[in-house]
């Protein structure tokens, strides 16, 4: 059965002060060489380790307040389940609430300089207003890859071949999906990284992986009472399998929860009412990853 909970909103940004009426949307070919090239397994099983001593950080930029928009109401239901999950699967959880875009990006350089050596993996979580292409902080937009950019390739050297993953709620456009009616009737192995002797070149943009809350363009949609249908739905699938299941296996039953499970219910809105939302996932991931318990 589908979520309709009564006042669904949108994390599209809107100017100006909150209003009271319920239809208000919240406004997302090389030349030859000599070189000896190391050949990579291509076994689908091969994972990311999973040994450092520690799991990771996994960062969670809540903007809830902006100084020229709409608060984004439901959001600290959302931090407070995210939080929950994440340090239940052993990551050490840092919040960062309504940062500037300057103090935010500073925050994200400093860090990157840090040492990861003894982590797995790093894990952002974005929830704010957003628009096509940019992010919204408390003063001012920044574009989306200003995320990962100083995470990825030499400049964050001890995140270097470890999985980068980064989750954003926030909406990417104005567009209304309304849907398509359907009718139908309703192994792990344990694989090794290849030897470490074995010094080969990665793609600066190697091992990182983006999952939008919603399909470019689009609404993304947030109740101001139960929180976002895409962070919610990630706390109940990470919650449920996060040491168990690979992690693209547990983002595709994220996605399916919210393709299937949830449909606005605007009453007073009739544009707005019965809208559905699927999120997209950006994977450059070349390895499986797992949250196995760290004990």
């Amino acid at each position: 059965m589908e979520n309709v909970a009564k006042n669904d909103e949108t994390d599209i940004k809107v100017f100006g002060q909150s209003r009271p009426t319920q239809d208000d949307p919240v406004r997302q070919s090389a030349p030859a060489s000599n070189i000896p090239v190391h050949t990579v397994s291509a076994d689908p099983d091969d994972e990311y380790s999973s040994k450092n001593k520690n799991r990771g950080l996994a960062i969670v930029i809540n903007q809830e307040k902006f100084t020229t928009m709409k608060s984004r109401e439901g959001t600290s239901k959302d931090r407070e389940d995210i939080c929950a999950v994440l340090k239940q699967l052993e990551f050490q959880v840092l919040v960062l609430n309504d940062l500037k875009r300057g103090a935010l990006i500073n925050k994200l350089k400093e860090i990157a300089s840090e040492d990861h050596t003894e982590n797995d993996c790093l894990v952002v979580i974005v929830m704010t207003h957003g628009e096509q292409g940019v992010l919204f902080a408390a003063d001012a937009e920044y574009k989306v890859d200003r995320l990962w950019e100083c995470f990825i390739g030499d400049a964050c050297p001890t995140l270097l071949g470890k999985p980068k993953l980064f989750f954003i709620q926030a909406c990417r456009g104005k567009q209304l999906d309304e849907g398509v009616l359907l009718r139908c009737a309703m192994d792990t192995v344990d694989a090794r990284e290849a030897p470490k002797q074995h010094i080969y070149t990665v793609p600066t943009m190697a091992d990182l992986l983006v999952m939008y809350s919603t399909y470019d363009g689009h609404y993304s949609w947030r109740n101001p009472t139960n929180g976002s249908w895409f962070i919610q739905s990630l706390c109940t699938v990470l919650k449920s399998y996060g040491h168990e299941k690979e992690l693209l296996q547990m983002l595709t039953a994220v996605s399916r929860n919210v393709a299937y499970n949830y449909r606005s219910f605007v009453p007073d809105n009739a544009k707005m009412d019965a809208m559905k939302q699927m999120p997209c996932i950006v994977s450059m991931l070349t390895k499986a990853v797992y949250f196995r318990p760290k004990s």
